[in-house]
């Protein structure tokens, strides 16, 4: 367990980023809603403009579960006492890099070497 990190801010701020993505869905589900098929009510264009705007919606939704699991990993990481720790090191993960995203799971060299620089 890291000494050096107020880890009660860190679970607050996954919890609030929790509670923010999950707020976000309800609005999300409203714009993924199925597009009906009647072109009396809407014309082609406008249907062709909604279902690009239900794809867009259900890809939200999808990165917004993503975002909602890396963050539920986080939580997980904080009770067990391995929050703030690189998961292929084992080094510290800087401060910084974790107020930017508690998400975090990777050092910033291990970062690095994922993405091949």
């Amino acid at each position: 367990m890291r000494d050096d990190l107020d880890l009660n801010f860190f679970k607050q701020l996954i919890e609030e980023k929790l509670a923010n993505l999950q707020a976000g869905r309800a609005a999300q589900q409203k714009e993924g809603a199925p597009v009906p098929l009647d072109q009396t009510c809407v014309g082609r264009l406008s249907r062709m403009d909604a279902m690009q705007q239900q794809a867009m919606a259900q890809a939200t939704g999808q990165r917004t579960e993503i975002e909602a699991q890396r963050l539920r990993a986080a939580l997980s990481r904080w009770q067990s006492g391995d929050y703030g720790y690189c998961v292929q090191c084992e080094e510290e993960i800087a401060e910084g890099r974790l107020r930017i995203d508690p998400g975090n799971l990777l050092c910033i060299d291990c970062a690095r070497k994922a993405k091949g620089k």
